[in-house]
């Protein structure tokens, strides 16, 4: 088997010569970014920009600056360069409170926001997708080019460049695929299909600061100070899911796409250069609370059906902190938010736990609880790694 290959190179914050360095070095070690893109080539640059408008310290997107030193190199190759995402943020320009629009207008570079420009139905023909609908953009494109961010997630575990790809489809299918896709086992075999029809031909991840605990959007921001690239996306979650303390394998995403042969997630068969993993791994990073479905495939499942209910986290919506902007019931799948006059709150019996409200409010209103026993699993991480360890032997 032919080893993927994924280069880790330090950088330490987000200055334009630490990042620029970085890059370049990077790229140098998987052979040049020649060898990869060919000059006047269309490259669609996918970013992580959820649709909330969150500041980019906050550690939620994909950083500006890390993206607008990224355009910089590709600059220097007469490429037809195009930078987007779809995000839902009304009549208001999305890009603007991030920095993206003002990053883009200084280089010269088209930025889009996927709805605006329309879609089209392609065929899929894979585990649970028959069709699915992508911007003529990106099928146009000659290259993807794919710049995730490293972070944990409340409902999958973990978001980054495989799970950046879900960006590309319209902001209704999104829903509607938290809808039928409940678990995160099976929603994560949806990513994985939609992954398998517009694979990137290079992934460069952002983890200058990474996001730890409950994110995508609610989390805490994390130094981890790496920056990853490689030609092949599953092997870059897989490196950056161990070095933050998972197994790579554990991860759904992770796990079916190698299993489908989309990229390489087994460790053992990634040449990491650059830094070494092992002396760079990040000891006290907080996986979310849900991390107790990593033991699904180990477990007996009437045990990992209780364990999964008693860690499922349950949103609230906290009242001192909601402006009534009513972006979740918007988005939620299941018609499970209703508001009145004064105040929303979250039908618990409509909700399934898809966390879209979470990750789209940017007022962080969205709190996340847990039963009793979650929680003493949760504040003990140390017994979720006994038993893992258990499991392992």
């Amino acid at each position: 088997m032919k080893k993927a290959k994924v280069a880790i190179v330090k950088a330490s914050d987000y200055e334009s010569k630490e990042i620029s360095a970085g890059l370049k070095k990077g790229l140098a070690l998987l052979g040049g970014l020649e060898k990869i893109i060919k000059p006047k080539s269309k490259v669609f640059v996918k970013i992580n920009h959820l649709s909330s408008s969150s500041p980019p310290e906050r550690g939620i997107i994909t950083h500006p600056a890390f993206t607008k030193e990224v355009l910089r190199l590709l600059k220097e190759f007469d490429l037809e360069i195009t930078v987007g995402d779809d995000i839902h943020s009304g009549e208001q320009d999305g890009f603007m409170n991030t920095g993206y629009r003002q990053v883009c207008e200084e280089l010269g570079v088209r930025l889009v926001n996927l709805k605006e420009i329309g879609f089209q139905e392609i065929d899929c023909n894979s585990r649970l997708l028959r069709k699915v609908y992508m911007p003529p953009l990106i099928l146009g494109a000659d290259y993807i080019l794919n710049l995730p961010k490293l972070k944990t997630h409340s409902f999958t575990m973990y978001t980054g460049a495989v799970k950046n790809m879900f960006g590309i489809i319209p902001h209704g299918l999104k829903i509607d695929y938290h809808r039928k896709y409940v678990g995160n086992d099976v929603f994560s075999q949806m990513l994985v299909d939609l992954f398998s029809c517009v694979p990137p031909q290079l992934t460069i991840m952002d983890g200058i600061i990474a996001m730890e605990g409950e994110g995508p959007s609610g989390g805490n921001t994390k130094k981890v100070g790496l920056i990853f690239a490689s030609q092949d996306a599953v092997a870059v979650d897989a490196v950056a899911t161990k070095i933050v303390g998972f197994d790579p394998m554990d991860i759904y995403t992770t796990f079916h796409a190698h299993e489908k042969g989309l990229g390489i997630g087994a460790i053992e068969d990634i040449e990491i250069t650059g830094e070494s993993i092992h002396d760079i791994q990040v000891k006290d990073f907080k996986q979310s609370a849900v991390a107790v479905n990593l033991l699904r495939r180990k477990i007996p499942s009437f045990l990992y059906g209780y364990l999964q209910a008693e860690l499922r986290l349950i949103p609230e919506v906290s009242p001192e902190k909601c402006t009534l902007c009513l972006e979740c019931v918007e988005i939620c799948p299941c018609e499970a938010i209703q508001s009145g006059q004064d105040s929303t709150w979250i039908d618990k019996k409509l909700c399934i736990n898809c966390m879209c409200c979470h990750e789209a409010c940017q007022f962080q209103a969205i709190r996340l609880k847990q039963r009793p026993i979650g929680r003493m699993i949760r504040k003990g991480g140390s017994l979720l790694k006994r038993i893992k360890s258990i499991m392992r032997r």
